[in-house]
C-alpha cells in the first residue's frame, strides 16, 4: 500500500539523481552501458565535469507534466497496484508458412507481436515445395527466408530462435506467461494479451530401414506438393490396407503403375473395415491394375538419386528420378520409382494440450467462426495442429491470415470496453487512476535501467518494505 504525495515522489526522485550526478563527477563520467534493449547502447559522450546539479536542472524537462499533474494527484489516496506488465499484444510461436503469415496480418495493423521458431518444420526434408502461388518450385528453406526478410521490414514485430516450454494464463486468461530458451539455453519469460500456436505435426515415421533416411527425398506424403515431379512413374504406396482406395484416387491422374504395400496389414479385420466404408473397393483396384503387396518389408534401399542432375532452378517443376529397391523378409524384392505414404502424425508440441486445450482426434480444436480460437480463452490453433483436417501451404497461410484479423480485432475490443468503463467512471477518478498516473510521471522522469537519470523502480521501495510514499 503507498499514500501517493507529489512533493515526496519528486523529491525522492530529484534526491537519487543528486547523489548519482555527485557519484559521476567523482568518478569521471558513466559507463558505456545498455539502455532500452538488447542492441542500443548509451549514446552519450563521457561526462567530465559536473560539480552539482540541482534538483530544478533534473525536473525542469518535466515541469509541464508535473503542473499538469497537480490536479489528480492534490487527491491522491492509498491504493494497491496489481497491474501486470504486458511484453506483447500477442506471442506465436511457430515460424512455418501459418505462424509467418499470422505475424503478416499483425504487423500489418501494427501490433506489438512476438514469434519464436524452433527451426524444426515438418517438410524440412522436401526438396521443393509447389502448389503455392508465386512460389512453386522453391526450397521451403528459401520461402521461409525470403518471408522474414519482407516481415523485418516491420518495426512492431519481433522474430527470434526459440523453444517454448510452458504456457501459462494468468487473471482468467487476460494476459499469458510465456517461458521457453534461446538457442544458447539461455531462460526466457514474457508475457502476452493472446497466443497463437502454430507448431505444426510431426509424421510418425515406421522404424523400416530406408523410410525415414529418405523421407522427402521420393518419399513424400502429399501428392500436391511433390507428386506432378514423379508423373507417369512406378509408383509404390506405403500404409496400411485401409487407405488403399482412398489414395489410389488421388494418384490416378498422375500414375498408373501402382502397386500397394501394406505391409502385413492385409487381413480379414482390414478387409472388412475396408469394405464398410467402401464396399466395392476390390472391384476397383481390379479394375486399375492395383497390385497390393502383403509381404513384410525388409528396408528400401535406393538406387538413384532423383536431384541429380538438378533441374533448373527457374522451373517451377521438372521431373526426379529416384528408384527404390524394395526387399522383403522373404521373397524377391521389388522396384519402384517413388513412394506416397500414409501415416499417422501427431502433434509436434504439447503446448496446447498442457493449457487444456481439447483435441478432435489428434487436431487442436479450433473455432472457425472465432478466428480459429480454442476452447481456451485467447489461445489460437493454426495451420497443420489444428482440427480443420488441412495440411498444405496454402492452408496454412489462409489460417494464419485469418486468426490475425479476428486477434487484432478483439484486441481492439478489449481495448473498447476498457477505454468506455473509463469514461462512465470519469466523474469520480479512482484511486488507481491517481496510482497510475503517478507511476506515468515517474517513468517519463525516470527513463530506462541504465540511463543516466534512472531512479530505480516506483515500486522498489514498496517492495523491499524501505518505504511508504
Amino acid at each position: 500500500m503507498r499514500v501517493l504525495n507529489l512533493s515526496t515522489v519528486l523529491q525522492e526522485f530529484c534526491d537519487h539523481n543528486h547523489r548519482k550526478f555527485q557519484g559521476i563527477a567523482e568518478n569521471g563520467g558513466p559507463d558505456q552501458r545498455a539502455s532500452k534493449g538488447r542492441d542500443d547502447r548509451w549514446a552519450g559522450g563521457k561526462v567530465t565535469r559536473m560539480r552539482e546539479t540541482s534538483s530544478v536542472a533534473i525536473v525542469a524537462p518535466f515541469m509541464g507534466e508535473i503542473l499538469s499533474s497537480l490536479p489528480l494527484l492534490a487527491y491522491a489516496a492509498p491504493v494497491a497496484d496489481n497491474k501486470p506488465r504486458i511484453d506483447y499484444d500477442a506471442i506465436i510461436v511457430g515460424g512455418g508458412p501459418a505462424g509467418l503469415a499470422a505475424l503478416s496480418a499483425l504487423a500489418r495493423v501494427r501490433r506489438n507481436v512476438l514469434l519464436v521458431d524452433s527451426g524444426e518444420y515438418r517438410n524440412a526434408a522436401t526438396r521443393h515445395q509447389h502448389d503455392v502461388l508465386g512460389y512453386d518450385g522453391v526450397t521451403p528453406a528459401y520461402y521461409k527466408w525470403f518471408a522474414r526478410k519482407q516481415l523485418s521490414n516491420y518495426d512492431t514485430v519481433t522474430m527470434t530462435n526459440g523453444t517454448i516450454s510452458k504456457i501459462l494464463p494468468q487473471q482468467n486468461n487476460t494476459y499469458f506467461t510465456v517461458s521457453g530458451t534461446y538457442p544458447d539455453n539461455k531462460e526466457i519469460t514474457f508475457t502476452a494479451r493472446k497466443i497463437v500456436l502454430a507448431t505444426g505435426l510431426r509424421d510418425l515415421l515406421p522404424d523400416t530401414p530406408g523410410v525415414r533416411e529418405n523421407w522427402g527425398q521420393g518419399l513424400y506424403w502429399c501428392m500436391w506438393c511433390d507428386g506432378h515431379e514423379h508423373a507417369d512413374q512406378a509408383l509404390g504406396l506405403l500404409g496400411p490396407l485401409t487407405t488403399v482406395p482412398g489414395t489410389v484416387r488421388e494418384v490416378l491422374s498422375v500414375n498408373t503403375d501402382v502397386i500397394a504395400f501394406v505391409n502385413g496389414t492385409d487381413t480379414e479385420a482390414n478387409r472388412a473395415a475396408t469394405e464398410k466404408s467402401d464396399p466395392r473397393w476390390q472391384d476397383y483396384l481390379k479394375l486399375h491394375n492395383i497390385q497390393v503387396e502383403n509381404r513384410t518389408i525388409a528396408a528400401i534401399e535406393r538406387l538413384r538419386d532423383g536431384s541429380l542432375p538438378p533441374g533448373d532452378p527457374s522451373l517451377p517443376t521438372h521431373a526426379e528420378h529416384d528408384l527404390f529397391r524394395v526387399r522383403f523378409t522373404e521373397g524377391e524384392p521389388i522396384l519402384r520409382d517413388s513412394f506416397l505414404t500414409s501415416y499417422k502424425e501427431e502433434q509436434h508440441s504439447s503446448l496446447g494440450v498442457d493449457m487444456g486445450v481439447k483435441m478432435l482426434g489428434n487436431k487442436l480444436t479450433a473455432d472457425q467462426s472465432k478466428g480459429l480460437m480454442t476452447n481456451v480463452p485467447g489461445v489460437y490453433a493454426i495451420g497443420d495442429c489444428n482440427s480443420d483436417n488441412v495440411t498444405n501451404v496454402p492452408h496454412a497461410l489462409f489460417t494464419g491470415k485469418r486468426a490475425g484479423v479476428y486477434l487484432h480485432v478483439q484486441l481492439e475490443r478489449e481495448n473498447e470496453a476498457a477505454e468506455l468503463a473509463a469514461l462512465d467512471g470519469k466523474s469520480s477518478v479512482s484511486r488507481r487512476s491517481f496510482h497510475e498516473h503517478a507511476r506515468s510521471l515517474w517513468d517519463r522522469m525516470n527513463g530506462e535501467k541504465g540511463d543516466l537519470l534512472y531512479a530505480g523502480s516506483f515500486d522498489q521501495e514498496l517492495q523491499n518494505g524501505e518505504r511508504n510514499y
